[in-house]
C-alpha cells in the first residue's frame, strides 16, 4: 500500500524552524496500531492523518499521533494539515476538520500564512508537587488546565532559556504538557514546552501550549493580541489572540518533504 506523505515545518518562514509534522491523508481509517507504527517510524513530534468527513460537520476528520500515543489535540499538525489541503485546493479559503476530543477546528488563509482556531483552556493556580525540582527552578508560579496541561510562569525570559529540566523525573509526574512561561524579550510572552512522557523531551512549537497560554496571558496583559516566541533549539514565532472561548494562532508553513509512505 502507497500513502501520500508529506512533511511541514509549521510556524516556520522557512525550512529547518518551526515544528515539523508529518501530515498523510487516507481513505478510510487504518487499524490504531498502523497509525500509531507509522507515527513511531515517521519519528516527529506528530504525524497527523486526513480522512474525508461524510458527517457533513466538517471537511476532512483530523487525529494525530506522536511517536509513542494518540493526543487529545495538536495544533502544529493541524496548521500543517490545513497548509496540506489549501495548498492542493486554491479556490478553497478555509478547511475544517473534525477531531474526535477537540471540537471542530479550523484553519484560514491569511496573507501569506493561516490563522487557526483552537479552544481557549484557561489554567487555574494550583501547587503542583515536584514539578519545580523537576525542571530545575528554585520558584514559579504554577497553573494546571484539566485537560493536561501544567503552566509554570517564571520570572524573566532569560530563567526560560537556561532551563535543563530533567526529563525522567518529568515523565513520573504523569502524562502532560508541561508549559514554562515568561514576559519575552523580542515579543511579548516567551515558552518552552515538555512532553517526555509522550515521548517529545522538548517540542519545537506547541500549538496546543497557546491554547493554555493565550488565555492567562491575555488575562494578564490586559489585551487579546499579542505576540509570542516558543524558545526551543528550532524555534518559531506565534501570532496569538483571545476570541471569546476560542484560541487564534498565526503563523506560516513550510513544506519540506513530498512523497509516498509504502506499508
Amino acid at each position: 500500500m502507497k500513502l501520500p506523505f508529506a512533511q511541514i515545518d509549521a510556524f516556520a518562514d522557512r525550512p529547518f524552524t518551526g515544528n515539523p509534522a508529518a501530515v498523510i491523508p487516507l481513505d478510510a481509517w487504518l487499524d490504531d496500531a498502523v497509525l500509531q507504527a507509522i507515527a513511531e517510524e515517521n519519528n516527529v513530534s506528530e504525524t497527523a492523518f486526513i480522512v474525508p468527513d461524510d458527517s457533513g460537520e466538517a471537511d476532512f476528520e483530523l487525529r494525530w499521533f506522536t511517536p509513542a500515543v494518540e493526543v487529545a489535540l495538536c495544533g502544529h499538525a493541524t496548521l500543517a494539515s490545513g497548509h496540506y489541503v489549501l495548498g492542493r485546493e486554491q479556490d478553497r479559503d478555509l478547511v475544517r476538520f473534525r477531531t474526535r476530543k477537540s471540537r471542530v477546528l479550523e484553519v484560514a488563509r491569511h496573507g501569506e500564512g493561516y490563522l487557526m482556531a483552537l479552544p481557549g483552556y484557561a489554567p487555574e493556580p494550583q501547587p503542583l508537587p515536584g514539578l519545580l525540582d523537576a525542571l530545575g527552578v528554585a520558584q514559579g508560579e504554577t497553573l494546571r488546565h484539566p485537560r493536561g496541561y501544567d503552566l509554570t510562569v517564571l520570572d524573566s525570559a532569560e530563567a526560560v532559556l537556561a532551563l535543563a529540566p530533567d526529563f525522567r523525573a518529568l515523565a513520573a509526574l504523569g502524562d502532560t504538557l508541561n508549559i514554562v512561561t515568561a514576559p519575552g524579550i523580542d515579543t511579548d510572552v516567551i515558552s518552552r514546552v515538555f512532553a517526555p512522557a509522550a515521548g517529545i523531551d522538548e517540542d519545537p512549537v506547541t500549538g496546543s501550549a497557546h491554547a493554555v497560554l493565550v488565555p492567562y496571558w491575555a488575562a494578564r496583559l490586559g489585551r487579546k493580541h499579542f505576540t509570542a516566541f516558543q524558545a526551543s533549539r528550532r524555534g518559531g514565532h506565534v501570532g496569538c489572540e483571545l476570541d471569546g472561548d476560542r484560541v487564534i494562532l498565526g503563523g506560516k508553513c513550510v513544506t519540506v518533504i513530498e512523497g509516498e509512505f509504502s506499508l
